[in-house]
């Protein structure tokens, strides 16, 4: 099984910019998709983003254009860059792949706040 550890979370204001990593305790190469998600207070954790081992992409409709998600295999690395940032980005966010959501194993996540 392989762990993710979440960093660069922070306050930020409105229109300002981070960029999330999500490092793995193995190798990610072999781990055909994995994803960024998010779980504002009070509210259901979302799929964010998702990448593709080949080079695929996707997004949710509310940071499309604003995020971008990139994997680093050779350093088992994923990051989320965040631009433009809105009060309503305000979450945990979480790295994870299929099985670890399918078993429930979450990281501690990383607080982006977004706010004035």
């Amino acid at each position: 099984q392989v762990h993710f550890v979440e960093s660069g979370g922070g306050l930020v204001q409105p229109g300002g910019s981070l960029r999330l990593s999500c490092t793995a305790s193995g190798s990610i190469f072999s781990i055909y998709v994995m994803g960024w998600y998010r779980q504002a207070p009070g509210k259901t954790r979302e799929l964010v983003a998702a990448a593709i081992s080949g080079g695929s992409t996707t997004y949710a409709d509310s940071v499309k254009g604003r995020f971008t998600i990139s994997r680093d295999n050779a350093k088992n690395t994923m990051y989320l860059q965040m631009n433009s940032l809105k009060a309503e980005d305000t979450a945990v966010y979480y790295c994870n792949e299929p099985s670890g959501v399918r078993d429930g194993r979450w990281g501690q996540g990383t607080q982006v706040t977004v706010s004035l």
